[in-house]
């Protein structure tokens, strides 16, 4: 099931004009870059982007940028806080009239998950509190993939990282659960709140689009395959970014004034095996025999999830739900 898109029916009707050129030093088949290049689309031009200490930081390196809008570096921490900055001087400059309104520019937060779940939280959820207008884009691939891959609040259940490494006492390497934040952002009330796919282009492309008739924070979580960090062959990324959603690992949904649906129901769940076998930060699960344990729990958190979304939200997607049951 998919929430049929009001402005999108296809990959054909998004915007063709291009905001990144080709040829961005970052890693081939990154996920946060396709996601990136798709949201720039949908935003237009006049964005200024406000990038948090992170992979992305490699992409726009002075004095080279194959960006078209403009760029901000901050630290990790204050990336909500520059983003504020800019929107303050945006503003500033309309109420001066020095700044017409066709010529205003959207703001728009790009961190990764280091930033967003863990150093920025603070920022981020005090500038969710004031109500800034701005777009918040987290590129999750949960870890601290520009330092070595370490452990982050989103790594998840049973993920191996460099300082979450499988031995006697952890088998499973990662125990801690990935931190919910789009629940956590849900819990402040912001107008919008959504998590996007690069693989499902035009659900990202409708959320992007329907953000824009709103004012104050517009929050995205997208799910980035990472194949230098993760452990696949590159050619895999949208494979992999597939088989998140299908497996039911990555859910597809929206909250728009705090009611959530969800987007997209695969029409029959795949095991999760599917989705974690072809990485490497996995690979412990399967050699040199399967990690019986560590695979239950992590199919039972995901059809634990999908149940509780069968009983909250009822109507089609409930019927949809009983009928992909796995």
């Amino acid at each position: 099931m998919k929430v049929k898109g009001e402005f999108f029916k296809s990959p054909k009707d998004i915007p063709q004009e291009e905001e990144l050129s080709s040829g961005a030093p970052l890693c081939a088949g990154c996920g946060g870059l396709t996601t990136l290049r798709l949201v720039h689309k949908v935003l237009g031009e006049k964005v200024v982007i406000v990038n948090a200490a992170g992979c992305m930081t490699l992409m726009a390196t002075y004095p080279y940028s194959p960006i078209r809008s403009s760029w901000l570096y901050t630290t990790m921490g204050s990336v909500a806080a520059g983003a504020q900055g800019i929107r303050d001087a945006l503003d500033i400059r309309r109420a001066k009239g020095e700044l017409q309104e066709q010529d205003d520019m959207k703001v728009l937060v790009l961190a990764g998950d280091g930033s967003t779940y863990d150093m920025g939280l603070s920022a981020t959820s005090a500038a969710i509190h004031r109500g800034l207008d701005f777009w918040y884009l987290c590129y999750d691939n949960e870890a601290y993939g520009n330092t070595g891959f370490q452990m982050s609040s989103s790594s998840p259940f049973a993920s191996r990282t460099t300082t979450s490494p499988i031995g006697k006492e952890e088998p499973e390497g990662t125990f801690q659960e990935k931190k919910d934040m789009f629940e956590i952002w849900r819990a402040q009330k912001p107008p919008y709140v959504a998590t996007v796919s690069s693989h499902e282009v035009v659900d990202l492309a409708e959320k992007v689009h329907r953000s824009l008739a709103m004012k104050g924070p517009k929050l995205f979580l997208a799910l980035a395959v990472c194949p230098t960090g993760w452990g696949f062959d590159p050619r895999l990324g949208d494979e992999l970014a597939h088989l998140a959603v299908r497996t039911g690992i990555w859910p597809l949904k929206e909250a728009v004034g705090g009611v959530v649906r969800h987007t997209v129901i695969p029409k029959r769940f795949l095991p999760v095996e599917e989705y974690l076998r072809p990485q490497l930060r996995f690979r412990h699960l399967f050699e040199p025999k399967p990690h019986t344990e560590a695979l239950q729990a992590i199919q039972q958190r995901v059809d634990h999830y999908w149940d509780q979304v069968r009983k909250d939200e009822g109507g089609d997607n409930q019927a949809q739900l009983k009928e992909d049951k796995h």
